[in-house]
């Protein structure tokens, strides 16, 4: 039984998959009895988390890739069709962009494109392809932002502003969607002691960051609310009010 929905065993898209918070949230869905697709760019790290979670009775498939290619994507979408049905969308794949993040008036355009190529782009494009499923199933996409995307942190302003489009996408999304039965919402899911963030911070400790299972108890609370209810919200998992007031 999955955790979000009753009835039939429920399949989910996580990208981004292989270490950090789409591992946890890997893990945690396939504890639920979730059926999982999951995806990232390094394939070694995403076969063994592949292998772990079938080792635990899980029933996944990986698909090693990057989704700001688009033969890719489409492997994706060859893999949903082969399951038969998708209910969660969760475009957790990110790029912090060249290190170290250099400012605004400094940025490269073509490194800032492929920032959004990977951070914005990517995540319509995969609800774009996997839009008749989701309606099938009445799914949810999750789209993960960060506090950068309404900061305005020096030096972050390639990843903050790819975010901040990618917060107005899931809301246009989760308006335009719902006549379809698609929720759609975005959550920042904190500062966590990832590969990814230390690369934001090289040469510093980040002992102090919490884990990505420290969100844990925010995904049991969202997966468990009705769809429609939260769609075109925006979310904070690791804050006392998890829903981000406008």
């Amino acid at each position: 039984m999955s955790v979000y929905r009753n009835g039939k065993t429920k399949v989910a898209l996580i990208s981004g998959a292989s270490k950090g918070l789409g591992r946890v949230l890997a893990n945690f869905l396939a504890a639920q009895g979730s059926e999982l697709i999951i995806t990232a760019r390094d394939e070694r790290r995403l076969e063994a988390v592949g292998r772990e979670l079938r080792n635990q009775g899980g029933q996944v498939r990986t698909v090693a890739g990057d989704i700001g290619l688009a033969e890719d994507r489409q492997r994706l979408l060859e893999a949903v069709r082969s399951s038969g049905r998708l209910d969660l969308l969760i475009n957790n794949a990110s790029t912090l962009g060249p290190l170290p993040m250099p400012s605004l008036l400094n940025y490269p355009l073509d490194d800032l494109r492929q920032v959004f190529e990977t951070n914005t782009l990517a995540p319509l494009a995969l609800a774009q392809l996997m839009q008749p499923f989701l309606a099938t199933s009445g799914g949810l996409v999750i789209n993960l932002s960060s506090d950068a995307a309404n900061g305005g942190y020096e030096g972050w302003g390639g990843y903050g502003a790819s975010k901040a489009a990618l917060d107005l996408i899931s809301l246009t999304l989760a308006n335009e969607l719902r006549q379809d039965g698609i929720s759609v919402v975005s959550v920042d899911p904190g500062d966590m002691r990832t590969d990814m963030h230390q690369d934001a911070f090289p040469g510093e400790d980040i002992s102090d960051r919490p884990l990505p299972e420290a969100t844990q108890p925010f995904w049991a609370w969202l997966l468990g609310q009705d769809h429609a209810s939260i769609s075109g919200r925006r979310f904070s998992a690791q804050s006392e009010l998890w829903e981000v007031l406008a």
